[in-house]
């Protein structure tokens, strides 16, 4: 799998470079072997966006049926030619040299600045020996830079490859508690649990006593387990949500236990079956929902601050 994941990278990379930028990283790559010192690896990864720059990945519809096919939820689509590149090295890090690579990464993960910290994190699912990484990115997660924690998160396979329940479910509590979207969670449904909808319950109300929102798609993790108490809250989004938060509602009950009480609750949002069952009402309908309501309250902020000058 590594070997053709690194032929892919390649070149996805090749075709975008000039011939004399190429021929360096290809020298890089080449010199990498059992003993290679660890000082000669850290001036070539820290030395890549000046060879090879830092423009966006050119990708086609057929590399992503690529990379798919290769490692199943495999996306590239918000790599650099330099996040590309390093991914590249790592991969060949981890396949070849005689420190064991989770010793490497913790070694690397000390020391790299932010654009180095997405290369580590993309390229999670490719690296050999996955099961020796799951606590280094869960560790990863404790940061409250977005674009860190998003690379570990978001679009990424591996978290619900590899991770136990409880720092599955701490890193869902984490996107709500930093505003990260749950929609590019990959596996975020198959990994649901009855724990983390209790937790996801609990914050919410503790949102709600501080009069705050509660992003809708919270309720998203809670659905499957609706029973309850549980169904106390769906009731107060019926009765005191937005829009958007009820139509979260609607969906997220449809996967709740039958009973009595759901029934009731659906039917109080039944104008959105029609859309729910013709595939219009979905959870990344909600998510552009959520980023266009974002968009418009900036706007308005913006407008109001132009005004007041």
């Amino acid at each position: 799998m590594t070997v053709n994941a690194s032929q892919l990278i390649e070149k996805w990379i090749s075709r975008q470079l000039p011939d004399a930028a190429m021929r360096w990283f290809q020298q890089q790559l080449e010199s990498i072997n059992d003993d290679l010192p660890s000082r000669s690896f850290d001036i070539a990864f820290g030395m890549i966006p000046r060879k090879l720059g830092k423009a966006d990945l050119r990708l086609e519809d057929q590399d992503f049926a690529d990379a798919a096919g290769l490692v199943a939820g495999w996306d590239p689509s918000r790599w650099s030619v330099d996040v590309a590149a390093r991914i590249l090295l790592l991969i060949k890090v981890s396949t070849v040299t005689n420190v064991a690579f989770a010793t490497r990464f913790k070694e690397i993960h000390q020391t790299a600045d932010v654009s180095e910290l997405l290369a580590l994190y993309y390229g999670l699912p490719l690296y050999h020996d996955p099961e020796a990484l799951v606590e280094q990115a869960a560790l990863g997660l404790r940061t409250n830079i977005r674009a860190e924690f998003e690379a570990i998160a978001h679009n990424n396979p591996f978290p619900a490859a590899h991770f136990e329940q409880n720092p599955w479910n701490n890193m869902v509590l984490k996107a709500l508690f930093i505003g990260a979207m749950l929609e590019p969670v990959q596996g975020l449904d198959g990994r649901a649990n009855p724990e983390l909808a209790r937790i996801l319950s609990d914050y919410a109300h503790e949102r709600w006593a501080a009069d705050r929102a509660v992003s809708p798609e919270l309720w998203r993790c809670i659905g499957p387990f609706a029973e309850g108490d549980l169904l106390d809250d769906f009731e107060r989004v019926i009765e005191s949500g937005n829009g958007t938060e009820k139509k979260a509602a609607a969906l997220a009950l449809k996967t709740a236990p039958e009973s009595k009480r759901k029934d009731t609750l659906m039917a109080q949002l039944s104008m959105f079956n029609d859309d729910i069952e013709n595939g219009q009402l979905t959870w990344s309908s909600i998510a552009d929902e959520m980023f266009e309501n974002a968009l418009a309250v900036t706007q308005k902020l913006n407008t109001e601050v132009e005004l007041t000058r």
